[in-house]
C-alpha cells in the first residue's frame, strides 16, 4: 500500500507531500486543487508503466494537456522545467520520477529526465539524461526493468499498483447506460459504462465470500425503495422503451411500493442515486478494481444523507477488506465527512485550499472528540467545516 506522496511543480501543486491512509477524503473548494492531486498520481501511474503520452493519461482518468498548462507557473517563483513526482509505499520502496515536455516545442510523449527505484536499503535502479548508458527517453526504465523481479518484491508491487491506478468520474447517463464509456474496463468504466456488468459480478461474489453477502444486503438498505437489484439480458421481460439505445446488460430494480408485474425498473428509470451506490461499492469491494483508484466527486448524485451513510459503509467495506485497497475521494458535500470514522488511524481527512500566492495546501484534518465539543454542544464535523475551523473552505 502507498503511504507517500510528493508532488513538485504539477499544474497548482508547487510543492506537496502528504501521507495516505487506507480511505483518503479531500474536501475543498471549487478550484483549489483537488483534482490536480489526484491526476498527479495519474501521471505518475503512466510513468510507472513505461509512457506518459495523452492515450496513457487518458486510460488513467487523467485529462490530456499542454506542457505550459502541466508545469506550475507562478508569478514571481522561478518555474522548473520538470514535473517531479514520487511514492513510498509501507514496505518502504520507492518510486520517483522527473519528467520534461519542452513548452516552446511539446512532443507527444513526455521524456524521463530522471529515475529512481528503491527497496528498502538497495537501490534497484537510477537513470539520469546525463547517464551514460543511453536510453529511450521516452520509455521508463523501472517499467522494463521490473519485468525480470521476483513477483513478490515490495518495489514491483509497488509499480503495479501504480499502473493500475485511475481516476473515476461517473456520470448519470453512462451509468444509465445511455452512452458509451470511452474508457472501458473491469469491473467498471471511468466514468461508469459496465454498471450492469458490475452489478451482477457484485452480487456473483456472494458465493465466494460471505463478507459480499453483506456488502450486498447493504447496498440495498442504501437503495431505501428497492427490494432487489440485479441484471438482465436485453430481450428478456424488462420495462424498456424500444427507443432507448441500450446495451448487452440492463440494471434492474424492483420497487417494493409498487405492485407486482408492475414494480420492474431499469437503470434508465431507477434515481440516480442508486446508481451512484452501486457504482461505488463496486470499486470499493471487488478484487477486480484496481487495489489504489480516486473518485473524483464522490458525492455526485447522492442527496445529503446518502452520502453520509454511502461513505460510512465505504470505510467498513474497505477496511474490512481480506487484501489492501486505498481510496482516494474528493467531495464537497459536508455531510460525506460525517460518515468517516476519524478515530482509525487508516481513515484520512484532508482539506485542500489555496495559499495567498495561490499554491495548493493540503493539510490533514485530525479530530479529537474535544474538538467536537463547542461551546457547551456537540459538533459534527460537517459544522466545524462550514464554519471554516477546519481549512478547505471558499472565501465567498
Amino acid at each position: 500500500m502507498i503511504r507517500t506522496i510528493s508532488i513538485k511543480s504539477f499544474k497548482s501543486l508547487l510543492d506537496v507531500k502528504f501521507e495516505l491512509g487506507k480511505v483518503n477524503v479531500f474536501v475543498g473548494a471549487n478550484g483549489s486543487g483537488k483534482s490536480n492531486l489526484l491526476e498527479a498520481i495519474g501521471v505518475l501511474g503512466a510513468a510507472a508503466n513505461g509512457r506518459v503520452d495523452d492515450e496513457a493519461l487518458l486510460r488513467r482518468g487523467v485529462r490530456p494537456g499542454v506542457p505550459a498548462l502541466y508545469k506550475s507557473s507562478f508569478k514571481g517563483a522561478p518555474g522548473r522545467s520538470t514535473i517531479r513526482l514520487e511514492a513510498k509505499s509501507q514496505e518502504d520502496a520507492s518510486y520517483a520520477v522527473e519528467l520534461n515536455n519542452p513548452i516552446s516545442d511539446p512532443k507527444p510523449a513526455w521524456r524521463f529526465m530522471t529515475e529512481t527505484v528503491v527497496d528498502g536499503p538497495e537501490r534497484l535502479l537510477g537513470r539520469s539524461h546525463r547517464s551514460k548508458t543511453k536510453y529511450d527517453p521516452q520509455r521508463g526504465l523501472a517499467a522494463l526493468e521490473s519485468v525480470g523481479w521476483h513477483p513478490a518484491r515490495s518495489a514491483g508491487r509497488l509499480l503495479r499498483t501504480l499502473s493500475a491506478y485511475s481516476i473515476y468520474s461517473p456520470n448519470t447517463n453512462t451509468l444509465r447506460g445511455l452512452v458509451p464509456d470511452p474508457q472501458q474496463r473491469a469491473p467498471v468504466g471511468l466514468a461508469g459504462g459496465r454498471l450492469a456488468e458490475a452489478a451482477l459480478e457484485l452480487l456473483r461474489a456472494r458465493h465466494d465470500d460471505t463478507r459480499m453477502t453483506e456488502v450486498s444486503s447493504q447496498v440495498l438498505g442504501l437503495i431505501d425503495w428497492a427490494s432487489s437489484y440485479g441484471s438482465r439480458r436485453v430481450g428478456d421481460s424488462i420495462p424498456l422503451s424500444p427507443s432507448v439505445a441500450s446495451p448487452q446488460q440492463v440494471l434492474f430494480f424492483k420497487d417494493r411500493f409498487m405492485t407486482d408485474k408492475r414494480n420492474g425498473l431499469t437503470g434508465y428509470d431507477a434515481s440516480e442515486g442508486a446508481l451512484y451506490v452501486i457504482f461505488a461499492a463496486v470499486l470499493a469491494t471487488l478484487p477486480s478494481a484496481p487495489p489504489m483508484l480516486a473518485i473524483d466527486n464522490v458525492d455526485h448524485g447522492l442527496n445529503p444523507r446518502l452520502a453520509r451513510a454511502l461513505m460510512s459503509h465505504i470505510c467498513e467495506w474497505v477496511l474490512l477488506a481480506p487484501t489492501d485497497k486505498q481510496l482516494l475521494l474528493t467531495t464537497h458535500n459536508p455531510l460525506v465527512l460525517d460518515g468517516l470514522p476519524l478515530d482509525n488511524e487508516e481513515i484520512r481527512l484532508f482539506s485542500v485550499g489555496r495559499s495567498r500566492k495561490g499554491r495548493t495546501v493540503v493539510s490533514r484534518i485530525s479530530i479529537d472528540v474535544k474538538d467536537l465539543q463547542k461551546d457547551g454542544e456537540i459538533w459534527t464535523v460537517s459544522r466545524l467545516w462550514i464554519m471554516g475551523h477546519l481549512g478547505g473552505m471558499p472565501d465567498v
